[in-house]
């Protein structure tokens, strides 16, 4: 059995051949059939009896076929058994099958079983054109064959309208389990496109949080370097500055070429995009959170900050940013999802131990309409968080409510 194609979960031995053959094409047999599941060996089995039955019993229901002679009844039993037989052909070649029925069935009466059972076949595996062409074909013939061998028990007009109703209702139903195959395929397809597109929308939230990560960092890289600079560029020019003026120049180097070098460890593997409108702006830190907390109350969300933060003023600069970050997103995502919630921030942490963000919000009063492009900025602030050497977890909080968790590294002081 081949393998299943990527998406394409459940019991093959359920499904039709040609279902399979569209959600998990065989690559051993590129071009052919798919091998028969177990449930096509049922249904053709069954199909196979339904055949022998309403051939035999409509032979049987003709009186005059009983006065045949006896090398004219023979060669219609064995053209019948042939039909029956040439039902387990029917997924294979279902045009040619239906149409070589057409004609059998005039001669043969012990066909009649095995000719449904190809025009159901023709319209389950092929287009309403061929079935218009076969099926219209059978249906004028109808009338020949109830004049040239009549049912006593029928007059001619009854016994003509049975038969259409009868081929008309099996080329219907054949019709309806095609457009139902057709839909499942068309459903499976649209599931399938869906995904590739959420995952497309993923990658270009990572992509987008990468490159505006890397902006920031660019700006804070270059303002180290630029102050390492700056204080190599005095001690070049002033070698007989004192030496406590020299010892602390050359701490401020060391600092600056440390830092420097965190830095640009977050940078590496980053593509900085092109210049945007808030390129050189200030950067916020752990200390802006006050601030932010603020411009929410001032907004009308009720918020809760709880900061237990051992020396706030040593938080790395990277670290302290992406905490900010963390808080402006999820305070308007909890504006945009719960409104009129109140909003819970808890930033807890110290040298050794990492900072810790907690953002918490209940479930909003009423119902709230979803917000188009909903989980991007989740997205992008896990990616912000791995990148910073921690990690962020989000998820369903309480009674409705949701919660994100987020643990940011921050080395203790040498």
């Amino acid at each position: 059995m081949a393998p299943a194609a990527p998406g394409f979960t459940g019991h093959r031995w359920l499904l039709p051949s040609a279902v399979v053959a569209e959600l998990a094409p065989d690559p051993e047999r590129p071009g052919r059939p798919h091998r028969r599941t177990a449930r096509d060996w049922a249904v053709d089995f069954c199909c196979f009896l339904l055949a022998v039955t309403v051939g035999l019993a409509v032979a049987d229901n003709l009186p005059g076929e009983r006065e045949l002679p006896e090398a004219v009844a023979a060669a219609d039993q064995l053209l019948g058994a042939l039909a029956c037989a040439a039902v387990w052909l029917r997924r294979r070649w279902p045009v040619a099958l239906a149409a070589a029925m057409v004609p059998l069935g005039f001669l043969s009466t012990t066909s009649a079983g095995a000719c449904t059972v190809a025009l159901f076949s023709l319209a389950v595996h092929r287009p309403f054109r061929c079935v218009a062409w076969v099926g219209g074909a059978e249906i004028a013939l109808i009338p020949l064959l109830a004049w040239a061998r009549p049912d006593p028990t029928l007059s001619y007009v009854p016994a003509v309208a049975w038969s259409v109703l009868f081929t008309v209702t099996a080329i219907g139903w054949g019709m309806f389990v095609r457009s139902k195959r057709q839909l499942m395929l068309s459903l499976r397809d649209r599931a399938r496109r869906a995904e590739t597109e959420a995952r497309l929308r993923a990658e270009q939230a990572q992509r987008l949080a990468r490159e505006a990560i890397a902006r920031e960092m660019h700006d804070v890289l270059a303002h180290r370097l630029t102050l390492l600079s700056v204080h190599a560029g005095g001690l070049e020019f002033r070698p007989d500055a004192p030496r406590e003026e020299i010892a602390r120049a050359a701490g401020v180097i060391r600092e600056s070429a440390h830092e420097a070098l965190q830095d640009l460890r977050e940078i590496i593997g980053v593509l900085r995009a092109g210049d945007s409108d808030d390129a050189g702006r200030p950067q916020p830190t752990l200390a802006a959170l006050d601030g932010l907390v603020a411009e929410s109350r001032a907004a009308g969300t009720k918020v809760v900050l709880e900061r237990h933060v051992t020396d706030a003023a040593s938080v790395p600069a990277s670290v302290g940013r992406t905490a900010y970050r963390i808080a402006q997103e999820c305070l308007t995502n909890a504006r945009k999802h719960a409104p009129g919630a109140e909003v819970a921030v808890s930033v807890t942490g110290g040298p050794g131990e990492g900072l810790a963000v907690t953002v918490r919000n209940p479930a909003p009063e009423g119902d709230v309409p979803p917000v188009p492009g909903s989980g991007q900025g989740l997205i992008g602030l896990t990616e912000r968080a791995t990148l910073t050497g921690g990690r962020l977890e989000h998820g369903p909080w309480g009674r409705g409510g949701f919660e994100v968790r987020a643990w940011l590294p921050w080395p203790a002081a040498p």
